[in-house]
């Protein structure tokens, strides 16, 4: 790799998260092993230093800091949801999901050790399967602004298309919130690519709503298929209902397309796993 910059900074500090002309924000830098830098990127900026919490979850629910590596989120939160579609209530079984989703980038452990969550979020890959879960989870990205506040976003709308994002010059992804009513729900997971081991193509996610949302509501989120998250609530069982939200899709043409699956293909098979997690959601288990 040539990595042509010219400086690296280690934040320690929010104020030395003020970017200077030229640098870029750093996570875990794997992405760097396999695209080149942007053009007018010069120095970058490595968020690591900071020395984050990786995660902490507590009554209001679970807080997952933007460096957190991807094998810590499965060791921390992922183990507090146990198997996926365990039968059983638990207080954090809707993180049971965890495991498959970063599974489901086909990386190697050593990657996983390295690679953070807010860098997949931050990239906003179609394939970047960390906005499928926390999407279903209803979470929400905490935004350290240049200016010393902060701002709100919902994961479902940080990605606006592919390798696309809603942040603004010098903000940084500080942390992801997930809402402590989210964590004890049903959730499901869905994925398909053209080989066992290659890119996802097609990736449903979703969790089962709680009454107040109407009774046997769920929430289904397609990503990887398509260049930005597309979330809906659907009644359990009710197919015909699924199958107008995903022609909905359809009619948009709005299926990514590349080497890794065609976009009819995505759309078929995004449409098959949307229709069997609806049936998964829609046990009692």
């Amino acid at each position: 790799m040539d990595l042509d910059i010219d400086t690296v900074r280690v934040a320690r500090t929010r104020a030395d998260c003020a970017l200077r002309p030229g640098e870029a924000f750093l996570g875990g830098g794997t992405f760097l092993y396999s695209e080149p830098v942007r053009p007018g990127v010069t120095g970058l900026v490595d968020l690591m230093g900071l020395g984050w919490e990786p995660w902490s979850v507590d009554g209001s629910g679970l807080r997952v800091a933007g460096t957190c590596t991807l094998a810590e989120l499965v060791a921390g939160p992922g183990a507090l949801g146990g198997a996926a579609g365990a039968a059983g209530a638990g207080p954090y079984r809707g993180l049971g999901i965890v495991g498959e989703c970063v599974s489901a980038l086909s990386l190697s452990a050593k990657v996983a050790r390295t690679a953070t969550v807010g860098g997949n979020l931050a990239l906003g890959l179609p394939a970047g399967s960390m906005v499928g879960l926390f999407v279903a989870l209803d979470a929400r990205a905490v935004i350290w602004t240049p200016d010393g506040g902060s701002r709100e976003l919902p994961v479902a709308d940080l990605v606006t298309g592919a390798g696309r994002v809603g942040l603004g010059p010098g903000e940084v992804l500080r942390e992801v919130r997930v809402p402590g009513l989210a964590l004890g729900a049903r959730t499901v997971f869905r994925r398909a690519s053209l080989t066992p081991t290659g890119r996802t193509a097609a990736m449903v996610t979703g969790r089962a709503l709680p009454d107040s949302a109407g009774p046997g509501r769920v929430l289904l989120v397609v990503t990887a298929s398509v260049p930005v998250p597309h979330a809906q609530p659907v009644h359990a069982g009710d197919h015909e209902a699924l199958d107008r939200w995903i022609d909905l899709i359809d009619v948009a043409d709005d299926w990514y397309e590349d080497t890794h699956g065609s976009a009819d293909w995505r759309a078929a098979m995004t449409r098959r796993l949307a229709h069997e997690a609806l049936d998964e959601l829609g046990g009692t288990a």
